[in-house]
């Protein structure tokens, strides 16, 4: 009786400690785990007043708030690995992104420097025709050897692509036969070659045409070798606006 009236005393006294405690603490903002340690308190104030007696009491209020802390702590350790899994998470997606950005950076520069070669590729066409380009032919013949055909598919592509330009065709013919017949066939050559690019979708408009004979060799003494430079038909790609300079003059 003597026992169980003491420990009903220390109950008590630990209680009203604890309720007062927690009642001044409210009127503060609790710091994070505070009320858990609380609670664990008092949980253990009366398991171990019910066990223990008065000892009991007290070992158990500070196991409790042992407890509690504990649980708290643990509470808090759950939620910060939440927020670290979540932080990861978003690593995990921008480093996807990154890469995929990355890759399409490294596409992007390949384009470009395919798009670079294919330019400088059309620039030195046309330069090259700029200067001008060569159509042979055999002796009396207008008729357009295979070997020249790649030649002039590629200036077809070049003026589909450049569709300010016009083309300068200039016929020739060597100084062996008739005159009047070097003048037509110069015309035919230079024919043939108008027609072969009007077949491949270059408007005729676009044509500058000339036919000069044998009056204009390009080397003052006539021979086998000479003859054969002379039977040709000149290609030079002009811009619009040297065109009606050319045309005026």
């Amino acid at each position: 009786m003597k026992k169980s009236l003491i420990t009903t005393v220390v109950i008590g006294s630990l209680l009203a400690s604890n309720i007062s405690f927690a009642a001044a603490s409210n009127q503060e903002v609790e710091p994070h785990g505070e009320q858990e340690q609380l609670i664990g308190f008092g949980s253990g104030l009366i398991i171990g007043a019910l066990v223990g007696g008065p000892v009991g009491a007290v070992i158990g209020a500070f196991t409790g708030g042992v407890v509690g802390k504990s649980v708290a702590d643990d509470t808090k350790l759950d939620s910060q690995q939440v927020k670290i899994n979540e932080q990861e998470m978003r690593i995990a997606r921008l480093a996807s992104k990154s890469e995929k950005y990355d890759d399409l950076a490294h596409r992007y520069s390949l384009s470009q420097q395919k798009l670079n070669q294919l330019s400088q590729a059309d620039k030195i066409k046309l330069d090259e025709l700029a200067l001008g380009m060569n159509v042979q032919f055999r002796t009396g013949s207008s008729k357009i050897e295979p070997i020249f055909e790649k030649q002039l598919n590629e200036v077809a592509e070049i003026m589909k692509i450049s569709t300010a330009m016009k083309l300068d065709l200039s016929g020739y013919a060597d100084r062996t036969g008739k005159s009047q017949f070097n003048q037509e066939l110069s015309e035919k050559r230079m024919s043939a070659v108008l027609n072969y690019l009007v077949e491949r979708g270059i408007e005729q408009s676009r044509f500058i045409t000339q036919a000069y004979g044998d009056t204009a060799p390009l080397t003052a003494e006539s021979s086998l070798e000479n003859n054969f430079f002379d039977r040709r038909v000149t290609l030079k790609l002009v811009p619009s606006s040297v065109e009606g300079v050319m045309a005026k003059n």
